[in-house]
């Protein structure tokens, strides 16, 4: 059944895609306390996963009737995850310990949105043929639909017409930047957390790596493979959560356990975002070994890593790269004159994602990054995943996000 006021935000959520209203699938579920999430499914297309996926979660005064808010986000995910993955990981598949920071926002008076990319839709065995359709001009679109399908809501059921702030985590930082650089009138302000998007004069090696990692996309696409796939994190974290200690057929000898606890803590083995960029901050023994993780659970970072979307758009990540190259057109950090709060992790991104910070022209500019360490412990410091997973993530990251969020 369709709420009141719905078909209204469909209409204007969606009239860049088709000429009428889109069937609308909605789910409502709880999530702890008084907080609830829904799930509203807009379909723009006959393509099969032409779908833009949009989450709300909020504090609820009666069933479908959020109680109202002066203050709203709207959270764009990273890799090897979706809104829910990232930002509510009770309700995910496999369900994760980890709070999650959605209803931490939603708590404390914050409206708090999220969308989905395309690519997190399809199932393992499902139809993928329009994967190679899933770039950065479709991504901004559907973030501008879900934006104007949230005012619209905001509207109807908080009285409020005022802009919602963009936030994104990892690359969906790095769209936070895309977005506001090319549609910012939409929005009151954004969020980025743990990402860059300019590169500094000096890491000249992050960009080469991130120009070759575009070309070797460019050319895989034009061959026509369009599907970066996922298996590898969902099962890494599967086996890590059913037979840890049975030796992984990924990485023998290594465990499964040690296994997931190298690739969550070294993972600048393969993907070198930074000298030693890692998802989790490492416990390391004085061989250098990864035994452990020190600010988010074992069973969080697995969690996150078996319920991966089994898919991801490679013409995405080579477009992403192609970004941080800085040799083909985008759109460009002085345009962006909204407020900008930065959280980075020490361990990940963190200090290198302070430049892009440098090159927006907003005069309201706010950075932190959190870190437990001087720089001779880098290796070991606040891990990129740890900003939502970490057991004291909402102290040092979550309560000057939501302060912040609650002056914007």
């Amino acid at each position: 059944m369709v709420r009141p006021g719905l078909a209204l935000a469909v209409l204007v959520a969606c009239t860049s895609a088709v000429a009428a209203p889109p069937p609308v699938a909605m789910k409502r579920e709880h999530v702890t306390a008084d907080v609830y999430h829904y799930q509203f499914d807009l379909r723009v297309g006959s393509k099969p996963n032409a779908v833009v996926r949009i989450h709300r979660v909020v504090r609820e005064l009666t069933p479908w009737q959020p109680r109202p808010t002066s203050h709203a986000v709207m959270l764009l995910h990273g890799d090897f995850a979706n809104f829910v993955t990232n930002f509510v990981p009770t309700l995910g598949t496999p369900a994760s310990s980890a709070p999650g920071l959605a209803p931490y926002l939603a708590s404390r008076g914050v409206d708090t949105w999220g969308v989905d990319r395309r690519w997190t839709l399809p199932k393992a065995d499902g139809d993928i043929s329009d994967l190679g359709d899933m770039g950065v001009d479709q991504e901004l679109g559907d973030i501008e639909d879900a934006l104007a399908f949230a005012r619209v809501q905001r509207a109807i059921t908080d009285h409020s017409l005022s802009r919602i702030v963009l936030a994104g985590f990892s690359h969906g930082g790095q769209l936070t930047y895309a977005y506001a650089a090319a549609r910012g009138q939409h929005l009151s302000a954004i969020a980025v957390l743990d990402a860059y998007y300019d590169l500094a004069p000096e890491h000249s090696d992050l960009r080469d790596f991130a120009c070759a990692n575009a070309a070797a996309g460019r050319e895989a696409l034009a061959q026509g493979v369009t599907d970066s796939e996922n298996r590898f994190f969902i099962d890494v974290g599967s086996l890590a959560r059913s037979a840890p200690e049975a030796t992984s057929p990924i990485f023998p000898p290594y465990t499964n356990r040690e296994t997931m606890n190298t690739l969550a803590g070294m993972t600048y083995w393969f993907a070198p975002y930074t000298p030693l960029y890692h998802l989790s901050a490492p416990v390391l023994n004085e061989q250098g070994d990864a035994v452990g993780l020190r600010e988010s659970s074992e069973e969080s970072v697995s969690a996150w890593f078996a319920s991966a979307p089994p898919h991801q758009s490679l013409r995405e990540t080579a477009e992403l790269d192609a970004i941080w190259c800085g040799t083909t057109p985008r759109p460009e950090l002085a345009n962006i004159r909204v407020p900008l709060f930065y959280l980075g992790a020490a361990g990940a991104f963190g200090d290198s994602g302070l430049y892009s910070t440098t090159r927006v022209s907003s005069t309201d500019v706010t950075t932190l990054v959190v870190r437990r360490f001087g720089p001779e412990r880098v290796a070991e410091d606040f891990g990129h995943g740890d900003l939502l997973y970490g057991t004291d993530a909402p102290a040092l990251a979550w309560q000057p996000l939501a302060t912040w969020l609650l002056r914007h």
